[in-house]
């Protein structure tokens, strides 16, 4: 991504980039598709296209220019996520019951927008505060890129039809990875972000941890591994379960990892790639943080700590599984076969123990920005990693994602640590 020192012309480089990248995915989409919200997190993919666009017009072109009509006044509540500071915005459990605009309107509004922001990269006139929001504006619609996709397969595969996304076959198999605890030493370690580069505000500042010797699981908790705890009748095992995940399993009724699909004596996973048989040596995804933290407990284990996490992490990896273009497998692959910690970057988040808190000295972005991070700092957990629907140029080691316990929609799995 762009850092805040680029030039202009490798800013709009990067804005065409991006925006091209999220038509591009919602091109396997059919019309009817745009508009479906099947639970309350997740949104239509009309909505995510709209509210991508309203943001370069609420924070960058409206701050550019303090006389800024926008294109569309009377669609801004509609499409205004949770910034009250702007407005009030419209609920979020009722996005999929707006039929108007319509995809047309959506896709026009889109492009009147990105002509109004290419008149304002042609002027030439950004200075330091309109570069940094317009590049905040470009991880943000990459996160929406990912929620796109993790939304996509609510729709398609909570569907009894189960439609794939794209039809892909899947990689060959490969040969199962032994489990393996790494020795991690303890000591002094420097956490979040320093130095220059895009970040959030919840990545700051960085900071010294004193962390105790523990091990960490050389890969992710695989789908046989996890089918094991199933078999094994962990959903109906109450020591196993945090209070509030035992309440969650019961109200909810869940029995398997979320779009695991009975198959006789088996399993089927639904991927974005259409409905398919388990695969054995894959990591489990759609796992909440209940259902991750009952499985270490069954397996005699814990979850990692974030520190502990990004201390044995370390830096990004080049062959890490992400999101490069709009035509790649979109499912977590199995551990590719060699030393030390597999699987770190990509693939699927990892959840840690950690609430989401801030950092020590932490200060969030000025104004209404201010409430992209900081105010959700209650009730959730951090995880760590990335996922295979995580833009690559997107994800940084120090990077902090926030889920509640209950949530498993996202692309999430489990890696496991011991004292």
């Amino acid at each position: 991504m762009t850092p805040l020192s680029a030039d202009d012309d490798a800013l709009e480089a990067a804005y065409a980039r991006v925006r091209s990248l999220t038509a591009a995915l919602c091109a396997p989409l059919a019309p009817d598709d745009f508009g479906v919200q099947p639970r309350e997190e997740v949104s239509p993919p009309k909505w995510h296209l709209a509210h991508t666009t309203w943001y370069f017009e609420t924070f960058v072109l409206a701050h550019a220019d303090p006389a800024y009509a926008p294109a569309q006044p009377t669609w801004q509540a509609l499409f205004n996520s949770y910034y009250q500071g702007v407005g009030t915005p419209y609920p979020r459990p009722r996005r999929g019951a707006l039929s108007r605009p319509t995809l047309k309107q959506v896709w026009a509004y889109r492009d009147e927008v990105d002509a109004r922001i290419a008149a304002l990269l042609a002027r030439g006139e950004l200075d330091e505060a309109l570069r940094f929001r317009l590049t905040l504006g470009l991880h943000h619609e990459q996160q929406h890129q990912e929620l796109l996709l993790m939304d996509v397969k609510q729709i398609l595969g909570t569907n009894p039809l189960r439609a794939p996304y794209r039809a892909l076959s899947a990689p060959a198999a490969s040969e199962p990875q032994p489990l393996e605890f790494l020795e991690v030493p303890g000591g002094e370690a420097w956490i979040g972000h320093a130095g220059p580069g895009f970040r959030f505000d919840n990545e700051a500042p960085r900071h010294p941890v004193r962390l105790l010797p523990y091990r960490l699981a050389n890969r992710l908790v695989t789908n046989a591994e996890f089918r094991a705890f199933v078999e094994d009748g962990g959903y109906r095992r109450p020591e196993l379960w945090l209070a509030d995940g035992w309440a969650t399993i019961a109200r909810e009724d869940w029995k398997a990892p979320g779009l695991w699909v009975p198959d006789g004596d088996g399993w089927q996973e639904y991927t974005l790639h259409g409905l398919a048989p388990l695969q054995p040596t894959a990591p489990v995804a759609h796992v909440s943080y209940y259902e991750a933290n009952a499985y270490a407990c069954w397996a005699g284990a814990r979850l990692p700590t974030e520190a502990e996490w990004e201390h044995a992490a370390g830096g990004v990896h080049a062959d890490a599984q992400l999101l490069r273009d709009a035509e790649g497998w979109l499912h977590p692959l199995p551990a590719r076969a060699g030393p030390g910690l597999l699987q770190a970057h990509g693939g699927l988040w990892e959840w840690t123990q950690s609430s989401y808190a801030p950092y020590p000295g932490f200060r969030p972005f000025a104004g209404s920005l201010g409430e992209y991070n900081g105010k959700f700092m209650c009730n959730q957990f951090v995880l760590r990693g990335g996922a295979c629907v995580t833009p690559a140029d997107h994800l940084r080691p120090t990077y902090r994602n926030f889920y509640y316990p209950h949530d498993r929609w996202q692309f999430a799995g489990i890696r496991l640590a011991r004292d």
